[in-house]
């Protein structure tokens, strides 16, 4: 291990600490219990996930998340847990905010998969910031609990787990209760020439009950959030003088990420949001042990993009584009350097399931799950401001119909019964995928009909698995798990559509072929009970994650009808994970200590092929990646004194590209958005019944988004920086119905960049009724 620096190690731990809940909270009636590596979850709604695979298996329960985090979205559930990090831009980020793991950056959003109650809200239509799960399906008060599997361990889950699997399990009442919140957030944000307050409110009310055989559950929400701005309008610095165009004043000199000398002109793009949300959940029970299950997730976002200049002329006014003069140099501004954009959305998720629950020698369940586009439609102009911002041409992105849907056969067999002894477990499973992008000309950007369209792109993929896997306890202290997965992949029907034939009214279409291919993937696991207290573990998985249908199909054609930014006969990335574990049962807490190692082939990133002339870039496949590294966590009740939890993680890792033969200057260069070293901390301390507070820390080392490294300032815009923040949060319960909850994230106010800034220091105040 080379020049391991332990100053942001020792500086993260020391500030704290972690109760990030391995799926047990010791003094509660949903404790876990783990013997050989396993956890079995007790209580009403216990976890999706396949608790009987001996390897690591995070989690935190919704009392822990209510006492710890200032949760204003679903996926600030995973704020504190190990090697984990979801790059959440501003409350209610919908489009970028991906799950970072072990050996996965924040680039790679399809090596992670997301549930929610089983139903998959991970975005597998692609890869990258745009294909965020769809965290608005679930809020944060109808969480009962989350679990992360870490690593591609389980035949249940295709390739896309090879980083983790997530799963929310949602509430589900055993009698009548309501609930309604309240949450006002404010920011201030100080960058560039930027200075200003961004606030926001939230209110959620749910009610649910359990009558007889029927049970019910009903969450409606509202978001209306002001974000920082996100992007900056730049220019290279010009080195020639010049007097021509419009004298102004306003920019601000800086650094790229490459550490060359450029001019921030203003802000790009700053979104101001309003997300409804409705989760509808109803249950029958036919019998004490089979159950039918509907669920109904609607969430409507409409948002709004304005720029901001820095850029004032002699007169005071603001400019936005034409040709300009800044000291003595001329620069140009394109009509949509300050682009301008309206979002609506309207997404529709259904799913419904039918399951035993018999405890005994055979359970069994059914469940299909639809996630659609329903209304999916961005507007932006192609004239420049000022004039814009009331009217002018523009475009219309249509991605109405874009969707996906899912269907799950899978049965449990034990011979032993509940003795656990041997289990197996076998099923099918079904994911269709659909693509359709629109892209059209309006007359009016703002609420002009769609004209001839430019550009269309369209296609399908489907993957059909059948899996099985057998847990066996052959000898008093040893256990093994078996697996192996089947999937038969292909892709179809894709279309992409360019140039407008005005004689047929038509787009041009290139056709591209299908393609069918079949993998196998098996999964291997061992655990050894060596004492009272000590577990040790080894896991190995192979994973195929196949390519997303806008990998293959989202592309263009170029002026001579040639297909450019896409390839249909990209390889899967074929990944083989493996980790070592030691767990040591503590007197009221546990240690885990994990080595693990991933090797990639035909990894997929966007890349430049410098091996053909002209050069090309699009989604490509490298040799191989390799990624090591050592990962700990602790966590701990009642230390130093009563009521005071403690723990913490720390992750090292070293992922580098080993192999690339078509971009060469890639090789040995670290693997984009993993940092060498992060760490984690929570310190929660019960003063009494009615107040807890939370001191929480994140520290994350320096990283780089290009795969040759090439982009050393990660303090700037477009860069990927080092980082550490604090957070607090204190919680207040007045009585049985009331409590209150005042917090702030980024306490230390530390300005640190994905691409985007995140967010500064925000003040959070929350009221809370149970009843």
């Amino acid at each position: 291990m080379k020049n391991l620096r332990y100053t942001p190690l020792i500086t993260a731990l020391a500030a704290a600490f972690a109760h990030n809940a391995i799926a047990h909270d010791s003094g509660s009636a949903d404790s876990a219990v783990k013997s050989l590596g396993t956890v079995i979850v007790q209580g009403n709604r216990p976890t999706s996930l396949p608790t009987q695979i001996p390897t690591t298996i995070e989690g935190i329960t919704r009392e822990d998340i209510e006492r710890t985090i200032n949760a204003t979205d679903a996926e600030d559930a995973l704020k504190y847990l190990p090697s984990l990090l979801v790059r959440k831009r501003y409350i209610g980020d919908y489009n970028h905010a991906v799950l970072s793991t072990r050996a996965s950056g924040t680039g790679n959003s399809a090596r992670s998969a997301v549930y929610a109650d089983g139903i998959l809200l991970s975005n597998y239509l692609g890869n990258g910031a745009t294909f965020a799960p769809r965290w608005g399906m679930v809020s944060p008060e109808e969480i009962e609990r989350v679990d992360v599997l870490y690593g591609p361990f389980s035949a249940a889950y295709g390739g896309n787990s090879v980083g983790a699997v997530v799963d929310y399990v949602t509430r589900m009442p055993s009698q009548f209760e309501a609930h309604a919140k309240l949450t006002l957030s404010r920011q201030h944000f100080e960058l560039y020439n930027t200075n200003d307050h961004y606030a926001g409110k939230q209110g959620s009310f749910s009610i649910g009950d359990h009558v007889g055989q029927w049970s019910w559950f009903v969450d409606v929400s509202r978001n209306d959030s002001d974000g920082q701005p996100l992007t900056f309008v730049t220019k290279p610095l010009a080195t020639a003088a010049s007097s021509a165009g419009v004298p102004v004043t306003g920019s601000v000199p800086g650094l790229d990420r490459t550490n060359k000398n450029w001019l921030i002109l203003g802000a790009g793009t700053q979104y101001d949001t309003i997300q409804d949300h409705l989760k509808a959940k109803i249950a029958y029970d036919f019998t004490p042990t089979i159950r039918a299950s509907y669920t109904l997730g609607w969430w409507k976002n409409d948002s709004v993009n304005r720029p901001a200049t820095y850029l004032t002329s002699a007169a005071g006014q603001p400019l936005y584009s034409g040709a300009i003069n800044l000291g003595g140099r001329s620069y140009t501004l394109a009509a949509t350097d300050f682009n301008l954009s309206n979002e609506a959305l309207e997404h529709y998720m259904h799913g419904l399931s039918v399951k035993s629950n018999t405890k005994g020698v055979f359970d069994w369940e059914v469940a299909a799950s639809l996630y659609d586009y329903h209304k999916d439609e961005l507007r932006a102009p192609t004239v420049p401001l000022p004039g814009a911002a009331t009217a002018g041409a523009g475009r219309v992105v249509n991605q109405g119909g874009t969707g996906w849907n899912t269907f799950a056969a899978k049965g449990v067999w034990r011979p032993d019964g509940m003795n656990g002894a041997h289990i197996a477990e076998f099923g099918y499973q079904r994911e269709a995928y659909r693509l359709s992008s629109i892209e059209s000309a309006t007359g009016n950007w703002i609420d002009g009909t769609a004209g001839n369209p430019n550009s269309a792109f369209s296609g399908k993929t489907e993957i059909n698995s059948l899996y099985a896997q057998d847990s066996w306890k052959f000898a008093p202290r040893w256990k093994t798990v078996l697996g192996m997965r089947f999937e038969h992949w292909g892709a179809r029907d894709g279309v992409i559509s360019k140039n407008f034939d005005p004689t047929r009214s038509v787009l041009i279409a290139a056709p591209l072929g299908s393609r069918h291919e079949n993998y196998f993937s098996p999964k291997a696991a061992l655990a050894f009970q060596a004492s009272d207290d000590w577990v040790l573990k080894a896991s190995l998985g192979r994973a195929v994650r196949m390519p997303t249908v806008s990998e293959l199909y989202q592309g263009g054609v170029n002026a001579q009808g040639v297909t450019t930014n896409n390839d249909p006969n990209l390889k899967p990335e074929k990944s083989w994970t493996g980790e070592l574990t030691a767990e040591r049962k503590l007197n009221k807490g546990l240690l885990r200590l994990t080595a693990f190692g991933e090797r990639t082939r035909d990894g997929l990133y966007s890349q430049t092929n410098v091996l053909v002339t002209p050069n090309v870039t699009n989604i490509q496949n490298i040799d191989e990646i390799h990624t090591k590294g050592l990962e700990a966590a602790y966590e701990a009740s009642d230390v130093l004194l009563r009521g005071l939890d403690l723990g913490s993680s720390a992750t090292w890792t070293d992922s580098k590209i080993t192999g690339n033969e078509k971009f060469p200057a890639s090789v040995g260069k670290w693997q984009p958005r993993i940092p060498e070293w992060r760490a984690t901390g929570v310190a929660s301390y019960h003063v009494n019944d009615q107040l807890a507070v939370t001191l929480a820390a994140r520290y994350s080392g320096p990283q780089f988004s290009t795969l040759d490294n090439s982009d050393p300032n990660g303090f700037a815009y477009q860069g990927a920086s080092k980082y550490f923040t604090t957070d607090v949060r204190a919680t207040y319960r007045f009585n049985k119905q009331w409590s209150a909850a005042l917090g702030i994230d980024n306490l230390n106010n530390y300005k640190y960049w994905n691409f985007h800034p995140y967010p500064q220091r925000t003040f959070i105040a929350e009221l809370k009724f149970d009843l």
